[in-house]
């Protein structure tokens, strides 16, 4: 799909706003987002299921600002949680807690329920003790809870160690050797209604031949389910389909990815989730930064931004690509051979390494590409440095959506 971010006469702008100017009056570093591209991608997946009965339910991990809730909820789309307070968040966006589903290996009785009181539509559960747990609650409520055991189907994502999740050795959800015999086992649980079953094989996957062949082992568990006697109403495929981060990357079209998986489900009689959380808004977001200085350390070239590790953790944590651009485009310049790094006192602090770039200079201004998905959700605090702004564009209007932190911010709720 096309990216919301192009140069004009040699200015970036976003959907018809200048980056610059975001810059200049809201500061930086800040987050800013393009709201039509977020719609466009969600509409490309709900659009895709054409008359599938389906929820696409937003991954909240992947960006959690209640501006972005509140922009899905209003265009339909249902939610993914991992904790009450993700929940929290989609209620105050005005999410309808019928349309969400909570995932996550350790859910806590409270978060339990929370859950149940505000009457989601089902629980992923990851382990026996959980849905021992579930059941137990939900009877003290005097309800029957919607649940769907995640299943690790043992397809290989081929993708970050970190963000792998359906194999077997991944702390996620229930073998596909044992499962048969869990959810035989579950039925002795009568506050349960057994629905549904799940799967997530990880995230930022190029090639969507993993993500088709979990399909097909998911269908042939829940036919082999129905013949026990048990009646699985959805399937849950989870999200993982990736973007991409680097220019000469090419991600799965979401219309023939969800295309193919419609061509396999039909006829099924199952209503399908899907989880999308970074293809939704990835390619929505960047991180804006001022260059503070250049630097040389012998043959070593440094550009070191006013945005660090703390803003987006992603290059140190994953060794993950973004593109970094200048907002004001200067081809006399040429190019500079470097590492583009933050004020943060660690080793660790860099957004890019032996990165062939622009040759900004001190004072430039910076987009840092593909930032809209785990950027601002993973920030911290770290050398006591406030958190960002976050600015969301429609057309040619832009307003702050979370106000950059104040130093009193940063010691709020401690005491002496």
């Amino acid at each position: 799909m096309e990216t919301p971010f192009t140069y004009r006469d040699n200015v970036l702008y976003v959907e018809e706003v200048a980056l610059d100017s975001i810059a200049r009056r809201a500061g930086t570093p800040c987050y800013v987002y393009s709201s039509n591209a977020i719609l466009g991608r969600y509409r490309a997946y709900d659009r895709a299921f054409g008359d599938l009965p389906h929820k696409v339910c937003y991954a909240v991990k992947a960006n959690s600002n209640l501006a972005v809730l509140s922009l899905l909820a209003r265009a339909g789309a249902g939610f993914d949680i991992v904790s009450a307070g993700e929940l929290h968040r989609v209620l105050r966006a005005g999410g309808k807690a019928d349309s969400v589903v909570f995932s996550g290996v350790g859910k806590t009785a409270d978060e339990v329920e929370f859950a149940l009181e505000k009457g989601i539509y089902s629980f992923n559960c990851e382990s026996e003790a959980e849905l021992s747990l579930i059941d137990a609650l939900a009877a003290r409520a005097g309800i029957k809870a919607r649940v769907a055991l995640r299943v690790n189907p043992d397809v290989d994502a081929s993708t970050h160690p970190y963000i792998s999740t359906g194999l077997k050795e991944h702390k996620f959800g229930i073998s596909y050797s044992e499962v048969e015999g869990v959810y035989g086992r579950a039925r002795w649980h009568t506050n349960l209604e057994l629905e549904g079953v799940s799967c997530h094989i990880g995230s930022q996957l190029l090639n969507p031949e993993p993500l088709i062949a979990a399909v097909d082992r998911m269908l042939e568990l829940v036919e082999r389910l129905r013949g026990k006697g048990i009646a699985i109403q959805h399937l849950d495929l989870g999200g993982g389909l990736g973007v991409p981060y680097r220019e000469t990357d090419t991600a799965p079209s979401i219309p023939d990815y969800i295309t193919r998986i419609v061509n396999k489900v039909r006829g099924t009689a199952l209503t399908l989730l899907v989880e999308p959380g970074r293809s939704l808004v990835a390619e929505a977001g960047v991180l804006l930064s001022r260059v503070l200085y250049r630097k040389k350390n012998g043959t070593k070239e440094f550009i070191i931004l006013d945005a660090a590790m703390n803003d987006l953790i992603r290059p140190s944590l994953y060794s993950a690509h973004h593109e970094i651009v200048p907002l004001k485009k200067d081809d006399r310049r040429g190019t500079v051979k470097a590492d583009v790094v933050g004020p943060v006192c660690e080793s660790g602090d860099f957004l890019a390494k032996d990165r062939e770039m622009a040759n900004v200079l001190p004072g430039d201004l910076v987009a840092v590409h593909t930032a809209g998905a785990y950027g601002f959700v993973q920030a911290s605090n770290y050398n006591s440095r406030p958190r960002a702004a976050e600015i969301m564009v429609a057309g040619n209007g832009w307003r702050v959506v979370r106000q950059r932190e104040s130093l009193d911010d940063l010691v709020r709720g401690e005491m002496v």
